[in-house]
């Protein structure tokens, strides 16, 4: 068999579990973008491994952003930017703008 081994299936797929998804909550034809009825409420969905789960509740589309999106905990400026860097020597050097 040419198929891949189960310990690398199981894996990848295990790796999905726990994702969120917002599913606009809306009468009609179905779901459609999300831009097209930002105000509309949104199921908040959880995979669990086998299926969609509901796991929360949004009243907008800004709101299931910021439960699917949350903002990352703020560093110190100085640790974000990563080390300091050099100052560049005098000279006019191969890759520096003419004068």
């Amino acid at each position: 068999m040419d198929d891949e081994p189960l310990e690398e299936w199981a894996e990848r797929r295990n790796a999905k579990i726990g994702r969120l998804r917002a599913v606009p909550i809306v009468t009609g034809d179905g779901p459609r973008g999300s831009h097209l009825n930002p105000d509309a409420p949104r199921a908040i969905e959880r995979w669990n491994g086998y299926s969609w789960e509901p796991y929360a509740f949004a009243a907008s589309l800004a709101e299931a952003r910021r439960i699917l999106y949350p903002e990352p905990t703020q560093q110190p400026p100085s640790a974000a930017l990563g080390p300091a860097r050099q100052p560049l020597a005098p000279g006019t050097g191969r890759h520096r703008k003419p004068r």
